[in-house]
């Protein structure tokens, strides 16, 4: 589906069927460097069952034209003009990492637009190496390499795929070797009143955690929850790429995380 945000074609992926903004909406925002490819299981299953999705790949991501955004207040705000855009007044938020840091930001700026809120791999607060981001000023390519081998459980490194036939790993490093992962990475430094603004939210709110995240690690996931006062998942044995690297999972608390309010 193509959008006018800004002035800029927008691609928002809507789970394979016709966007209908009379059914209640999800909407799903990516991490760093990634599209909304990210969610391709997820915003399938939510299509075909009474929702209606919108996974937009960010400004200078993927399919979207524009600038890429600087910052996860730009983001926020960016996320209302498009839900707007959309003809949609509120929606289900569900974000993954960085996502995540945007959807508070959208609800902080734009409280009306946000029925719930649903983290997936996140954190108040995500640091980054500096090193990282000097890798990703130099390649995105090198430095999707360096976050993957971290942002994935021991399955994965070990060959296992919830998609026979693909690795969870190489999609990743194909999708962020060809977006401003530096950009978004400098964003999420840059950012620290994620559990600043989940204490001043008065929204229903989730969290789905890994257990092997190295990235934004459960006791972080955890803090967050209790500055939402959200329930919170752990889903073990995976790690940071929740959505991709175990798609299935994921959506089983998604699914009863978003029904549970509609």
């Amino acid at each position: 589906m193509e959008l006018q945000v800004r002035n800029n074609s927008t691609y928002a992926a809507t789970g394979g069927k016709a966007f209908d903004k009379r059914l209640p909406t999800v909407l799903f925002i990516h991490g760093s460097g990634l599209d909304h490819r990210s969610w391709a299981l997820q915003t399938r299953w939510f299509a075909y069952n009474g929702y209606s999705v919108l996974a937009p790949d960010l400004p200078g991501h993927s399919l979207s034209d524009g600038a890429p955004l600087e910052s996860i207040e730009a983001m926020g705000l960016w996320l209302a003009d498009l839900l707007a855009a959309a003809g949609v007044q509120a929606a289900h938020v569900v974000g993954h990492s960085q996502g995540f840091l945007c959807a508070l930001e959208l609800a902080r700026q734009a409280p009306e637009r946000v029925k719930t809120l649903t983290g997936v791999g996140t954190a108040g607060v995500i640091p980054v190496n500096p090193a990282l981001i000097e890798a990703a000023l130099e390649s995105a390519g090198k430095a999707a390499e360096m976050l993957l081998q971290w942002g994935f459980g021991s399955r994965s490194h070990q060959g296992m795929s919830a998609v026979p036939g693909m690795q969870p790993i190489a999609i990743g490093r194909q999708i962020m070797s060809k977006n401003p992962l530096a950009i978004d990475l400098q964003a999420c430094a840059d950012y620290s009143m994620g559990e600043e603004v989940a204490s001043n939210l008065e929204i229903p709110s989730n969290l789905v955690l890994a257990g092997q995240d190295r990235l934004t690690p459960v006791k972080a996931g955890k803090r967050l929850a209790k500055k939402l006062n959200a329930e919170y998942t752990v889903i073990e044995g995976y790690g940071h790429m929740l959505p991709i690297e175990a798609p299935k999972q994921c959506l089983h608390q998604l699914r009863e995380l978003v029904s549970s309010f509609d």
